[in-house]
């Protein structure tokens, strides 16, 4: 492999399926180098086949935050350089809150807020070195709002959305761009039944949530977002010196996530006096903690 080839390089994680392998083949369609990391690396095997060259496959759990730094070394090792890094790598879960343990829930979180986390700090010393960069978070139209059965899984995506919107204050004046991307459903494994995790059911909660693991199961091979156009809005996305912090993707991201934010500020304004009348009287309004 050149390993001082200047193409731009993607590290894209839980690469081998779903919106990371559609982000993985439009980058090698276009030239660019890529190396993708999955649990299972026989996954890859018609993409090493095919770009053996210009494709590094890479064994890792996300889970496992101290590996991380490796991943990231071998990159630049390899390519001399990471322009892109993708978090992608993750799972859904379906439970109500009394019915999803303790090892359950910290399972998301270390999916989606600790493992992005790891590879995060691992590479932002290059990319600050270089004063370029961009990181993609694959959050979920999940990270913003939330229903029954889903609360496990929400509560790792807003964790990220969180961590990452500080995060792209923190990193822009080093030239560095955070994307946080909002999919609705998109055609990939994730709803399918050996992929998405449910946890055991109780009668308790088959009122509440019954409904929404019937639906969870059923829209697997039915979701109306296709993986490949979604690859290349990203990549437009990146390359758009005006795109927004947040992407929502989609078009019931749109629509769901443009009811949440109508909703979240009618009842700030509803409720705005009572808010106001927790500060102090005599508290100028214009001192604020940040």
């Amino acid at each position: 492999m050149n390993k001082m080839n200047e193409t731009k390089t993607w590290l894209i994680t839980g690469a081998s399926s779903g919106l990371g392998r559609a982000l993985a083949e439009a980058a090698l369609a276009a030239g660019e180098q890529v190396v993708g990391t999955a649990r299972q690396l026989d996954r890859f095997d018609g993409l090493t086949a095919r770009y053996e060259d210009r494709f590094l496959a890479v064994e890792h759990d996300v889970r496992d935050t101290a590996g991380a730094a490796a991943v990231v070394q071998r990159a630049v090792e390899v390519f001399g350089r990471v322009d892109v890094l993708v978090n992608n790598a993750g799972a859904g879960q379906v439970g109500a809150a009394e019915e999803i343990t303790d090892a359950a829930l910290r399972d998301m979180l270390e999916q989606h807020l600790f493992g992005p986390a790891a590879y995060v700090r691992a590479v932002l010393p290059h990319f600050r070195e270089r004063r370029s960069g961009a990181i993609v978070q694959m959050s979920s139209q999940g990270g913003r709002m939330s229903f029954p059965a889903v609360g496990s899984y929400s509560a790792g995506k807003f964790a990220l959305e969180g961590w990452s919107e500080a995060l792209a204050g923190e990193v822009a004046p080093f030239g560095i761009r955070v994307l946080i991307v909002e999919p609705s459903r998109f055609r990939t494994a994730f709803n399918a039944a050996d992929v998405l995790r449910t946890a055991q059911p109780s009668a308790t909660y088959d009122e509440t949530i019954g409904a929404v693991r019937t639906n969870m199961a059923e829209a697997d091979g039915r979701q109306e977002g296709d993986p490949a156009r979604a690859a290349l809005v990203i990549r437009d996305m990146l390359d758009n010196p005006g795109a927004p912090l947040r992407l929502p993707l989609g078009a019931e991201a749109v629509r769901n996530l443009t009811r949440v934010y109508r909703g979240a500020l009618d009842d700030v304004e509803k409720w705005a006096a009572v808010s106001e009348s927790a500060d102090f009287p005599d508290m100028p309004p214009a001192v604020r903690a940040f």
